[in-house]
């Protein structure tokens, strides 16, 4: 996900794309691959600094950069910490947030995280135990049907996927 950012930038800051789209073509572009990233900003009418008005270079859609450009303010201009959360549309939270991210990992702390579970949370030691006392060799594996006799004896909802994925992880 970073380097996919990184050389959105890279292109656009150089401009090296083969055939030169009209401009309209090439913010659709962007905001595409932006929102593709998960860095697409959900309220850029937010964002009140001047420099992110008519400028090719700042775009209040980039939500890495308004990020950037927030804590740059508060630490090279001595904005107020309210005062750039409020001029960046964001909560002062967010900011602090922002802050810490950027400061374990620089700008690839800006970046936002794919939402979500990063790893099945529901298949623990007890319940794959489970799984593969239920299973038969040879057999093709019926995950509808675990995942409803899981249901019924374990009392988790786990989702068939979720149960073909952790029975081949463990096979493997």
């Amino acid at each position: 996900m970073i380097t996919a950012y990184f050389n959105l930038q890279i292109r656009r800051f150089n401009r090296l794309e083969p055939s030169v789209p009209t401009k309209h073509d090439s913010k659709r572009s962007k905001n595409h691959a932006l929102r593709v990233e998960g860095a697409l900003n959900p309220a850029p009418e937010k964002v009140r600094d001047p420099k992110f008005r008519g400028s090719e270079f700042f775009d209040p859609h980039d939500a890495v950069q308004v990020k950037y450009e927030m804590l740059r303010r508060v630490s090279i201009d001595s904005a107020s910490v309210a005062q750039a959360s409020d001029e960046y549309g964001v909560s002062r939270p967010t900011y602090y947030q922002a802050k810490v991210n950027f400061d374990a990992s620089g700008i690839a702390g800006l970046v936002p995280k794919k939402p979500g579970p990063r790893r099945p949370h529901k298949i623990k030691d007890e319940v794959l135990s489970f799984l593969q006392t239920r299973l038969v060799p040879g057999e093709p594996v019926r995950a509808r049907e675990l995942a409803q006799l899981i249901r019924r004896e374990l009392n988790i909802a786990i989702h068939p996927r979720t149960i073909e994925r952790a029975l081949k992880k463990s096979a493997g």
